[in-house]
């Protein structure tokens, strides 16, 4: 059985998804937050600086599903910054 963080991103990314977002290079992403003691910093620095590995972020709901995503980042509690950073990836 995985550890809850471990199942948290996880859950997370699942959460983003069903969302409307899609996530290029989804299985490195994964990795990378499965090696991360704190996967939360890691997923923000991701969603900032990933495009360099191919780790992209699409909004296929095209801004409808805004308030789903929301409800992910307060569920899974994020900050905002990290809810800003997020949001700012998806417009680049």
């Amino acid at each position: 059985m995985g550890s809850l963080s471990n199942e948290s991103f996880e859950q997370f990314l699942d959460s983003l998804k069903k969302a409307g977002i899609a996530i290029s290079n989804e299985v490195e992403l994964r990795e990378r937050l499965a090696e991360a003691q704190r996967w939360r910093y890691a997923f923000q620095t991701l969603a900032a600086n990933g495009k360099t590995i191919g780790i992209c972020f699409e909004d296929h709901s095209e801004g409808r599903n805004e308030a789903e995503i929301d409800r992910a980042f307060s569920d899974f509690q994020f900050s905002e910054k990290s809810k800003a950073v997020f949001s700012a990836s998806l417009r680049h």
